[in-house]
């Protein structure tokens, strides 16, 4: 039988078939959905897919709405999203774009006639999740980020359609851990506020942010929260302790005794490599990323720093301080333990800055400003810094240099 001999009925079929084939086919596949870089891929048929910078990924469909006209006089011609790609699959946002072209046919504005699906907190917040790790200083920032919301909004609204939290909701998971775990109530509530911000920014959402409106309404009591300081060596003690980590030859003790030298933080020193040592200029860059502030910080390098890491060099390690396992850097753990070992109590490896910056203020060496910086803290207002350009290096080579002098003092008296 020929195609002009088909029967009605079967032609309809066929015909109903072959559209719904060429409607819901396209030029993107599942592989270059998952693997497609930055920029707006087209689909076919006003699909496209969306990646962001960041790797995020959307559907979104552009379709032009029988009779009606935008403020020019032209076409109304609108996008609309359909979702994350994480989510939606290619064809499922082949078919949701086939029903916003049909209605758009029909003069009908998708934007006012169609049921959107509302995504879950959780949803979204995984979502906000996986867009902003990029963004997160370290891995464990982004898992801690994401774990707060797991232990205290998922068990309580993470199932909840995001467009129907509000103060209540929010009240819910903050009230139980307000004053008994204060700071990560705070963390908690900034997290949310978060998740439900971009919810509102994809159309989720409507209003103001009920976290805000918790905030503003003062209905969560004021908690006082005592600011815990690091333990800190008394200066005055410095010189004979560091005299003892000098006679012994483990890498903790090279380590921590060149965190004493610098007032470093403890993950700056550890993860420094060769390649950001000057040893001609005498200076120890230490990049943005491993920042507490994120901003470069310049460490002048003296003799007695020099003597504890040019020694190293002959280990060949992509580290300056290497852990047991080759080419990976000493742990966290390894200065604090080995000031347990010493017998050394109630003194953290942070809290030497303490007492390099007591040693600044009761001996008069240095100004403050000096101090700060080589501390790599901020001084004065954003205008200021704007201004201040300088990072004061010589006077803190002048400082640290006696600094270090002192330090390394008792050195001499040991036979």
């Amino acid at each position: 039988m020929s195609f002009f001999e088909l029967p009605l009925l079967s032609f309809l079929e066929w015909y109903i078939m072959w559209y719904f084939t060429m409607a819901l086919s396209g030029k993107l596949t599942k592989k270059l959905v998952e693997n497609l870089g930055a920029g707006r891929h087209g689909d076919g048929n006003g699909l496209y897919l969306v990646v962001d910078p960041s790797g995020a990924r959307r559907w979104i469909v552009r379709v032009v709405v029988k009779g009606q006209k935008n403020k020019k006089g032209a076409p109304l011609r609108t996008d609309f999203g359909l979702g994350g790609a994480d989510i939606v699959t290619i064809n499922q946002a082949r078919e949701r774009a086939l029903e916003y072209r049909r209605m758009a046919k029909q003069g009908l504005n998708p934007r006012f006639n169609v049921t959107r699906e509302i995504p879950t907190f959780e949803e979204v917040a995984q979502q906000v999740h996986i867009e902003r790790l990029p963004t997160w200083k370290n891995a464990k920032h982004g898992q801690q980020w994401i774990n707060t919301l797991r232990d205290y909004a998922f068990p309580k609204i993470g199932r909840m359609p995001i467009d129907s939290i509000d103060q209540p909701e929010v009240m819910m998971c903050l009230a139980p851990i307000w004053t008994e775990k204060h700071e990560t109530a705070k963390r908690l509530a900034q997290r949310m506020k978060v998740v439900l911000d971009v919810a509102r920014s994809k159309g989720f959402r409507s209003g103001e942010n009920p976290v805000t409106l918790v905030k503003e309404a003062q209905v969560l009591p004021k908690v006082k929260v005592r600011v815990k300081h690091h333990k800190a060596m008394a200066w005055q003690d410095v010189p004979a302790f560091y005299a003892g980590l000098t006679n012994r030859n483990a890498m903790a003790a090279n380590a921590l005794r060149f965190t004493c030298l610098t007032g470093s933080r403890t993950t700056e020193v550890l993860k420094m490599r060769w390649e950001e040592l000057d040893f001609d200029m005498g200076i120890w860059t230490c990049p943005a990323e491993r920042m507490k502030g994120y901003e470069e910080h310049r460490v002048p390098l003296t003799s007695q720093m020099l003597e504890i890491i040019e020694p190293l060099k002959a280990l060949k390690s992509d580290f300056v301080f290497e852990g047991q396992k080759r080419n990976y850097p000493l742990s966290n753990m390894a200065m604090l333990m080995l000031l347990r070992r010493m017998g050394v109590e109630g003194v953290t490896v942070h809290g030497f800055r303490s007492t390099f910056r007591d040693w600044v203020s009761e001996t008069g060496n240095g100004q403050w400003e000096v101090a700060e910086r080589s501390l790599s803290h901020k001084v004065g207002t954003k205008v200021e810094r704007a201004y201040a350009r300088s990072d004061l290096l010589e006077k803190r080579r002048a400082l640290m240099t006696q600094w270090s002098d002192f330090v390394a003092s008792a050195k001499l008296n040991l036979e």
